[in-house]
């Protein structure tokens, strides 16, 4: 089971094997990294150790309060347990910290607190205060402080051309399939079933809204989508609206999703909600009769859709 602490509170004397970033959505090019540290950690007797930050720096140095995330903290800590890491360190980056000098850092963080012995990082990392420190200086400060460093190199990142922005730039488009196929796995929203105005269970569409109190946590473009859940320990499936339900006058944006074949009280909650595909947009009918037509349309489509 993956321990998730701050840098502060982590005292134990077991030497670490270690990767540095925000590992944003877990995708397949952060496995190679993921895949190897953990490998060598077990070779090494360390414990593999994931140090990211939260906030994400942009919303800390450029005041970027319209970045969005790929995971929440849950999501991404879940994502790496079940990768079988040992240790993720979450700390917290402030004006502060990001005015630490890369020996500080080094010294203090790395070396003091989590008592490394192997960092494997990419070739394109930096460090320290204006991130003026590269590769080469993690290897002096490697031979300083009694610790190996094992570059990842241009070719071998480059050779799985997914990053982050991709996967993002593909949800606010809609294409889950790509955004899917770049993560390895089906993306995902958390949140809490909290109550509606009942107007889905009037029309014969009971829907679940889920609410994410994470507002940097991306959510797809808005539209109907085929998604499953694991409700009393079966896995179900439905359909997910994400809009504002012009139909019926909506004014606020809402997620909701219509559960096939379950019917239980969900209110409070909390539900992990897996996007498999995108049926369509999100369109105003005529009349509420005309939604309720287009939904048993968007039902059939879903299940032609749900795997077998």
């Amino acid at each position: 089971m993956v321990t998730v602490q701050s840098i502060s509170k982590y005292d134990k004397l077991h030497p670490t094997a270690i990767t540095i970033g925000t590992f944003d959505g877990v995708h397949i090019g952060h496995r190679e990294i993921l895949e190897r540290l953990i490998k060598t950690a077990a070779a090494l007797d360390l414990k593999s150790t994931v140090l990211t930050f939260f906030p994400h720096p942009r919303m800390v140095l450029q005041k970027d309060t319209n970045i969005k995330l790929l995971n929440t903290i849950a999501e991404k800590t879940k994502i790496l347990e079940a990768l079988g890491l040992d240790l993720l360190i979450i700390h917290p980056f402030t004006q502060e910290f990001s005015r630490l000098s890369a020996t500080e850092f080094v010294r203090d963080n790395l070396v003091n607190q989590l008592h490394t012995k192997k960092i494997i990082i990419g070739y394109d990392h930096r460090f320290g205060r204006n991130r003026n420190a590269n590769i080469t200086d993690l290897r002096a400060f490697g031979s300083t402080f009694n610790f190996d460093v094992e570059e990842i190199s241009a070719q071998e990142i480059d050779a799985v051309s997914v990053s982050s922005t991709k996967i993002r730039k593909a949800l606010e488009a809609g294409d889950i399939a790509t955004a899917n196929t770049y993560l390895g796995y089906n993306y995902m929203l958390t949140g809490s079933i909290q109550k509606g105005k009942g107007l889905g269970r009037q029309i014969g569409f009971p829907t679940a809204n889920l609410h994410i109190p994470e507002t940097y946590k991306l959510v797809p473009k808005n539209g109907v989508y085929v998604v499953q859940s694991n409700l009393m320990g079966k896995t179900v499936f439905g359909m997910m609206n994400i809009g504002y339900n012009p139909t019926v006058e909506g004014k606020e944006k809402t997620i909701e999703v219509n559960f096939f074949d379950f019917d239980q009280d969900l209110y409070g909650q909390e539900l992990q909600i897996d996007i498999l595909h995108r049926i369509r947009d999100e369109h105003k009918f005529e009349s509420v009769e005309a939604l309720k037509r287009q939904l048993e349309k968007d039902k059939q489509t879903s299940f032609s859709l749900i795997p077998k």
